[in-house]
């Protein structure tokens, strides 16, 4: 396990968002005290209600301490041979990208609830840098091309790779899968070894309830939201009106995890993107801005994504510069290839 580029900041630095309820502050002194009651009368008592703490990565509501812990992300196959995943739906944020082949993997990221495991793990790619940096935490890989190691590395992330030193107790392979869809990781474990690096900050911006969001506002009906990597990468979510998310499925067959779980997703987030091949493999490029479409509650809405640098989160903005809010919940989303890619919406 390495991390290298600068320490990260020390202590548990409790990032949990606080939601403070409307008049629950106010300044001493700036009103006049309330008269005394009646002699024999109760004397009344201004009701002061708790902040809420909210988690980072999905926007609902934590207990105390249940968020002072870093985020894990991992490079996780999307291979046929590798499915079902692991632990990928209880994922607080999937970023699916294009790979060579025309096949796709994912960059999960787990915060809100660990699984015992995940994976199955693969190595990394040269946008995975820039995808990882936001959150800090931990990123789980099972090695890849130096240049591309060395770039995660400076990141300043702590850097756990599959068959390096130290790594034995917490990645494995499994026997019921063939090399190389076989390395799974145990997420819980690598999290309580580095409970001392601090959570993740806020990614995107929430709205209080899922009829709040951007999408269900100012957004139309759209209850389907097809995506398109390449001739034979497609997928498309369905929302689900009585569930309250979208059910996904890859070249027409519904995705699920090992564990019999569906692939759901409260909000499913498109960035095109331009892919830049001079690496050798796909870059997706992730710095500058774009279109974006969120979906949300069965309604898409158009908007512009911003990246302003490798470290800066990914921000979702309106035509007119307004931040584009999410309902609570996990989110994926879909980096699409401008060229090769394509986005389509229906109303059923």
């Amino acid at each position: 396990m390495t991390r290298t580029g600068g320490a990260l900041a020390g202590g548990r630095g409790r990032r949990a968002v606080l939601l403070l309820a409307a008049g629950a502050l106010a300044l001493a002194g700036c009103t006049p005290s309330p008269p005394s009651p009646p002699s024999g009368e109760p004397t009344p008592t201004a009701s002061v209600q708790a902040p809420v703490l909210l988690s980072p990565l999905r926007g609902t509501p934590v207990e105390e301490g249940d968020a002072e812990h870093p985020s894990l992300a991992a490079k996780i196959d999307n291979h046929p041979s590798a499915r079902p995943q692991y632990g990928l739906e209880h994922a607080d944020i999937v970023y699916e990208e294009l790979v060579e082949g025309g096949i796709t993997r994912y960059v999960a990221v787990w915060h809100s609830d660990l699984p015992p495991a995940v994976g199955p793990i693969r190595s990394i790619r040269p946008m995975d840098p820039d995808i990882v940096s936001p959150f800090g935490g931990i990123v789980a890989y099972s090695g890849g091309q130096d240049r591309f190691v060395r770039a995660m590395r400076e990141t300043g992330v702590l850097n756990a790779v599959e068959g390096e030193e130290g790594m034995a107790d917490v990645f494995w392979r499994s026997l019921e899968r063939q090399a190389p869809h076989n390395v799974l990781l145990r997420a819980d474990r690598i999290v309580a070894e580095n409970a001392g690096l601090d959570a993740p900050p806020l990614q995107f911006r929430y709205a209080v309830t899922p009829d709040e969001a951007a999408a269900v506002t100012a957004g139309e009906p759209s209850v389907t939201v097809e995506t398109t990597f390449s001739p034979t990468s497609t997928s498309a979510w369905t929302h689900d009106g009585r569930a309250g998310n979208y059910a996904r499925s890859q070249n027409g067959v519904p995705d699920v995890a090992q564990s019999g779980a569906p692939i759901t997703a409260v909000n499913v987030v498109v960035v095109r993107v331009d892919i830049d091949e001079s690496p050798g493999v796909p870059r997706t490029e992730l710095e500058g801005s774009g279109e974006a479409w969120v979906a949300t509650g069965g309604h898409l809405l158009r908007g512009t994504w911003v990246k302003e640098g490798a470290r800066a989160p990914l921000r979702l903005v309106s035509a007119t510069g307004t931040v584009l809010t999410l309902a609570p919940g996990n989110t994926w989303v879909e980096l699409v290839p401008n060229d090769t890619g394509a986005v389509r919406s229906a109303i059923s």
